[in-house]
């Protein structure tokens, strides 16, 4: 199974859109997905490395590297609430969420 955490700039307003975006897009496609969450930048880049895949707006890819030096995959979403966009980068991240 696979955990997401979903990060913007303060933790509430569009981590909270990404992560109701990403609850659709997971019940869509049958994701299999054990955890999901969403919080602030800064709280993301110390608990980044507990998650699989991390989503977050394209600006603040970078902020995360540390975690995809951890083999996080780091998502950066052009459009947060765009299920479309969401559903094609988790499904070329390269972590199978069928299974």
């Amino acid at each position: 199974m696979v955990s997401i955490l979903a990060c913007c700039a303060n933790g509430s307003g569009t981590s909270l859109m990404m992560a109701m975006t990403l609850e659709k897009v997971i019940k869509t496609q049958g994701y299999k997905v054990d955890r999901t969450n969403h919080c602030s930048i800064s709280e993301g880049k110390q608990i980044a490395g507990n998650y699989d895949i991390v989503l977050c707006p394209l600006n603040f890819v970078s902020m995360f590297s540390a975690a995809a030096d951890n083999g996080a995959k780091v998502i950066g979403l052009r459009n947060v609430m765009s299920q479309n966009e969401m559903t094609e980068k988790l499904e070329n991240c390269g972590i199978d969420l069928r299974s």
